[in-house]
């Protein structure tokens, strides 16, 4: 069965991108904010999780602490596109298996979700 990875990026562009590098590989659900990415999370089997750190409303990190506190056990690799060390180092701190900084090359994408993958 192929896996599953939502990806949770406010800017279409980005979630567009990034859906034509996985859709290859992997089926790709998209949500354009926090709130909307925890409902899908509620309702879907869903393998990984690459979420954007800078949204508005719920950030990144906001939406990783409820999906914690909600009990969900799903790998995410953060996206950022800031140069905020503290932010990455939160992530990561947290229990984030990864984080890439965009722009990103489609190879280093894939290679982060591969390697994601290997580990199951």
């Amino acid at each position: 069965m192929q896996k599953r990875i939502l990806v949770v990026d406010d800017d279409k562009m980005n979630l567009r991108r990034t859906t034509l590098i996985l859709e290859k590989h992997y089926e790709v659900l998209l949500a354009e904010s926090g709130q909307e990415a925890l409902e899908k999370l509620k309702d879907e089997q869903i393998d990984l999780v690459l979420l954007d750190i800078a949204m508005p409303g719920m950030n990144g990190i906001e939406t990783f602490e409820r999906m914690k506190e909600d009990g969900l056990e799903i790998p995410v690799i953060f996206l950022t596109a800031s140069g905020y060390e503290d932010d990455v180092m939160t992530a990561i701190r947290m229990g984030a298996v990864n984080y890439l900084k965009k722009p990103y090359i489609p190879k280093s994408l894939l290679e982060r979700v591969e390697k994601e993958f290997e580990k199951e």
